[in-house]
């Protein structure tokens, strides 16, 4: 397994990355820093430097599990910054459907499932279908949403040529819940910026954790509809 590959704004700039992952972050970096983004959050951690990237390319992902680690690592050093992970994805040479990208999603979080050292924890549940369910790794509840160039409708999800991945912890949500009122506004605020951007109203399946109606999995790759996604979550824990 390969060492950590946790990166900073200046190293994704510099030339100790392929010239495709600096292309690919400037794209991003645009989009994210505009003043009209509806995220706050991801703003703010873009141009306070606080989030950190790291990247794959289609032949070779085994850096990302030690990658990941590091991160919750960093996390754990000061959990009251509110810290994402960004993973930019080798460019397609040519653009691919969203079927592909969200295959290509689940598949790599099914290869940090497999290299999970630990046993799932016993405070989320391994099955996608409870409510309760969230993505696990290293012991820790994660938060993980696909962004990919084609989306055509929630231009918001498009960061350029890259699919880009991101991680949260869920501690980083704490205070801020669906079911708090800080949180729900907060979130409301977001959505009504995201609708504005997309002119496109915010997908059915997009809710707030702990909903029993909701089913988070869901919320990780949405489609570029209003359509509710149907069928059986491609995830499947084998650490259980």
């Amino acid at each position: 397994m390969k060492a950590s590959r946790l990166l900073t704004t200046e190293e994704m700039r510099s030339d100790a990355v392929p010239t495709w992952v600096n292309k690919s972050y400037e794209q991003y970096s645009h989009v994210v820093t505009d003043q009209t983004f509806p995220c706050f959050f991801g703003q703010k951690g873009e141009r306070k430097g606080e989030l950190r990237y790291s990247f794959l390319s289609h032949a070779d992902w085994t850096s990302l599990p030690s990658t990941l680690r590091a991160f919750q690592s960093l996390m754990a050093k000061r959990p009251l910054i509110r810290r994402g992970l960004f993973v930019f994805i080798e460019p397609e040479e040519q653009e691919q459907t969203l079927d592909y990208y969200r295959r290509y999603f689940w598949d790599i979080l099914q290869y940090l499932n497999d290299k999970d050292e630990s046993v799932w924890p016993t405070h989320t549940p391994s099955d996608p279908n409870h409510h309760l369910w969230s993505f696990c790794f290293n012991g820790q509840s994660m938060f993980a949403f696909a962004n990919t160039p084609a989306y055509k409708q929630r231009i918001t999800r498009d960061l350029g040529q890259s699919m880009v991945i991101g991680f949260q912890p869920r501690e980083i949500f704490q205070g801020l819940e669906g079911t708090e009122p800080k949180g729900h506004n907060s979130r409301e605020a977001v959505r009504k910026r995201v609708e504005a951007w997309d002119q496109i109203p915010k997908h059915p399946d997009i809710s707030h954790y702990g909903d029993v109606e909701h089913r988070e999995w869901k919320q990780f790759f949405i489609g570029d509809d209003c359509v509710p996604i149907t069928g059986a979550c491609p995830f499947h824990a084998k650490n259980d």
